[in-house]
């Protein structure tokens, strides 16, 4: 798809000159491809420099996050979770969760996404792999009437926190994915499993960043 690729590399090169975008199946969900950020540009592995640089000012979507890769390969692996049922995924940045959701027979998808260049990545990923999935750029303008909230590494700035209780509100079921808060101080979400995975392209954080562990709460 040469004119996604023009539009999304117009998008990242914002914050990274060099940057491309090229389909990739990420390790942590092979099964789902995206267009992601092309590290041969570089000529090799990000430097130390070049990471941090992609972390200060980050094109977020054009890289896939541990945890969303987890959370998707759950609900790939468990796709009654989501199957026949309404599912809103926040801050969907690539939107593997949302793609996930609905390769694993969600009746209706919306990522939402406050970033304009992660919808558009949304709706090229989304393309790429046959499924559809709506787009909402504002989680207060969502409608009514999901079933299911997914969420994955929104917890990173503590003032977040509230999120894990208008999640709760905003449907009956929430999956949520996190590797940066180990007590999420809320009994109501329950701890499923815990897998290993990378960002993709690896961005080489810190171990510890890439033990993802899966909650859920409600039904």
């Amino acid at each position: 798809m040469p004119q996604t690729c023009d539009s999304l590399n117009r998008r990242m090169r914002r914050t990274l000159s060099r940057g491309r975008v090229a389909l990739t199946a990420p390790a942590g969900c092979p099964a789902i491809s995206l267009y992601l950020f092309d590290p041969a540009v570089l000529e090799g592995p990000l430097s130390h420099d070049e990471a941090q640089a992609v972390v200060a000012e980050p094109a977020y979507w054009s890289f896939c996050w541990a945890s969303g890769q987890v959370l998707a390969q759950y609900i790939l692996d468990h796709p009654q979770t989501v199957a026949g049922r309404r599912v809103i995924d926040f801050g969907a940045g690539s939107g593997i969760v949302a793609i996930a959701a609905a390769k694993a027979g969600a009746s209706q998808v919306v990522a939402c996404d406050i970033d304009g260049d992660a919808l558009a990545a949304v709706r090229a990923n989304a393309d790429a792999n046959g499924v559809r999935v709506d787009l909402c750029d504002d989680w207060f303008r969502r409608g009514e009437g999901f079933d299911v909230v997914t969420a994955a590494d929104v917890l990173y700035d503590p003032e977040n926190r509230p999120l894990l209780a208008a999640f709760r509100k905003a449907a009956p079921r929430v999956l949520l994915a996190d590797s940066r808060v180990r007590d999420l101080g809320d009994d109501h979400y329950v701890l499923q499993t815990v897998h290993e995975a990378r960002t993709w392209p690896d961005l080489h954080e810190f171990e510890e960043f890439n033990r993802v562990r899966i909650y859920q709460a409600g039904e």
